[in-house]
């Protein structure tokens, strides 16, 4: 289906006002998954903060049946078409709450509409970070996952509102502050039912699984789980990074399958693994309790290693194997592998290469460098909400010099 820009501007306000219906919802998720850059322009036009704040109190007063109470001369300058006045009563006594609301809808759906018909016809600069005018600006990441329910179908959690989501076999799944648990029902009916949570990059969530285990999950990773846990143990399946606070059951260890790589296995405890594919090791480390870490290919090899707090298994990856044995760090850097979790980079004797994948996953960018990547190890820490802009300066402060064009970073030499 070919959408006119001010089509877009339509359903998205109508979305951002609570009224898209579940045809229109389908059409903005057709034309939002065409294309990459449909996606971004999606989540970037959906960043109008002072728009989306006006139409809030407009709901807002509209439910405690106040009247907004603006300047005279900003009424005065509102011009409202006739086809948005009430046909059903005479204009003086249209109510001022329906006046606002269309004066609103207006200047949403022209803003809203010229930024998509002009967008194409803006080239994006390409600027140095150290350069005093940057191109436009690139969010950091948020909240947000799809969850794909058993069935097949898929939730995109970054929007809903709080409430139940879904019925799966043994539990109840529910949205409550951004986070999603499964509250077990008590009763399972044949087999097992399993769910998937992901994070696109620039993503991240919290999800509580049936048995109270909660999971943060890192960007560009996900988690595949029982909507129920039955028989003699726990077991989930994970790709990227994510940190783990397992409720204690000492008669159900809880397994996690990394990458069909190494399987980590604790009765209860607080670890982290990050398997990302394209990461030289797959690494598990342990904050409180025991665990033990094997590595298999095909079936169970290497012998497993026991952790103590503190501990991080590094198995080196090979293509889709996991090369033989397990190598234990005695005195791992708790606070740099818990800096995403904690709202944080921490870029302590970090490569720019490993810096720069980083940033790939948190920002949804790409990276490509100009010539030969540089030799350069890096130190020092940032929170994760900065923007793009913010970071690159930094970078610049440190000898990093980049430009930005679109989405994509370049490195210079």
């Amino acid at each position: 289906m070919k959408f006119q820009a001010t089509d877009i501007a339509t359903l998205l306000l109508k979305k951002i006002s609570g009224q898209l219906t579940a045809a229109e919802a389908a059409a903005l998720e057709e034309w939002k998954n065409a294309s990459a850059a449909n996606r971004r322009e999606y989540e970037a036009l959906l960043q109008l903060t002072v728009v989306k704040d006006e139409l809030k109190r407009y709901r807002d007063a509209q439910a405690a049946g106040k009247r907004l109470t603006i300047p005279t001369e900003e009424v005065a300058s509102i011009t409202i078409p006739e086809d948005t006045q009430d046909t059903t009563s005479p204009p003086t006594r249209t109510p001022f709450l329906r006046r606002y609301w269309a004066a609103a809808s207006i200047l949403l759906l022209l803003g809203l509409g010229a930024y998509l018909f002009y967008r194409d016809s803006s080239r994006p600069q390409a600027l140095t970070s150290d350069n005093k005018h940057l191109p436009k600006d690139i969010l950091p990441g948020r909240d947000g996952a799809i969850l794909t329910l058993a069935d097949g179908r898929q939730v995109v959690l970054d929007s809903l509102g709080n409430g139940l989501i879904a019925m799966q076999s043994g539990s109840q799944v529910t949205l409550q502050d951004g986070q999603l648990a499964y509250d077990p029902t008590g009763s399972v009916s044949g087999e097992a039912a399993y769910n998937t949570m992901s994070t696109p990059k620039g993503r991240q969530f919290i999800l509580q699984l049936p048995d109270g285990t909660r999971v943060w999950l890192n960007a560009a990773s996900s988690i595949r789980y029982p909507t129920a846990f039955v028989g003699s143990e726990r077991k989930v399946e994970i790709l990227g990074e994510a940190y783990f606070e397992v409720a204690k059951n000492a008669n159900m260890p809880f397994r996690v399958n990394v990458n069909n790589r190494v399987e980590v296995e604790v009765l209860g405890t607080s670890f982290n693994v990050n398997a990302y594919e394209n990461e030289a090791n797959i690494s598990a480390t342990l904050l409180e309790g025991s665990v033990k870490v094997a590595a298999f290919q095909g079936m169970p090899s290497d012998r497993p290693v026991t952790l103590k707090p503190g501990q991080q298994a590094q198995i080196m990856q090979v293509g889709q194997k996991a090369r033989s044995g397990i190598k234990v760090i005695n005195d791992a850097d708790i606070d740099k592998v818990m800096a995403w979790k904690n709202g944080a980079f921490n870029f302590t004797d970090v490569s720019l290469k490993d810096v720069m994948k980083q940033l790939e996953r948190w920002y949804d960018i790409e990276v490509i460098y100009e010539s030969a990547a540089p030799n350069v190890e890096l130190t020092g820490k940032m929170t994760r909400d900065v923007t793009l802009n913010e970071l690159l300066k930094n970078l610049g402060d440190l000898g990093v010099h980049c430009k930005l064009e679109g989405r994509t970073v370049v490195v210079l030499p």
